[in-house]
């Protein structure tokens, strides 16, 4: 009888210990996998306010591409008709030259401040998209405010209509 409760108080301690390291490899395997979720969570978070800030961007900067339509139709109904190819004409090459000129300086000179030297008056990094693909976020704000310029050049080509 004794060596029949002595074997089942073994198997009962042995469970007992199996339980135990079972559930202290679960807590530590739990936590792993906990980390590893969260890490998870963290990274498509953050994708996904990168996502949103793109689009955000995107859908400002073609409102404020299509405000030219918007002037150029206001102009075209401000001038006699005689001049309404005129004025169209000119807003077209307003926002096509605005566009290459923030291309190959205007990014530079007011978005491309230079880390080495930071108490400079304009800026010298970014002339036409260089490193651009470094941070590939810059391709969104070159094109708001590039959109922002070439309308810049269309209010002033506007108010300048049948005056020159």
């Amino acid at each position: 009888g004794s060596s029949c409760f002595a074997t089942a108080q073994c198997c009962e301690e042995l469970v007992a210990s199996r339980r135990a390291r079972r559930n202290t490899m679960n807590a530590t395997s739990r936590e792993i996998a906990v980390a590893a979720l969260e890490a998870g969570m963290d990274a498509m978070r953050a994708d996904y306010d990168e996502s949103l800030d793109t689009i955000w961007m995107l859908i400002s900067a073609m409102l404020v591409f299509f405000m030219h339509a918007g002037f150029s139709l206001l102009e075209a109904g401000c001038v006699r008709s005689k001049n309404t190819q005129n004025i169209l004409t000119k807003n077209l090459m307003v926002v096509s030259v605005g566009f290459l000129c923030w291309y190959f300086a205007g990014f530079a000179v007011g978005l491309g401040p230079d880390p080495t030297a930071p108490n400079r008056f304009a800026g010298s990094k970014g002339a036409v998209m260089d490193d651009f693909w470094v941070t590939k976020s810059q391709f969104r704000v070159w094109f708001f405010q590039g959109a922002f310029c070439a309308t810049g050049g269309t209010i002033v080509s506007g108010a300048m209509a049948e005056r020159t």
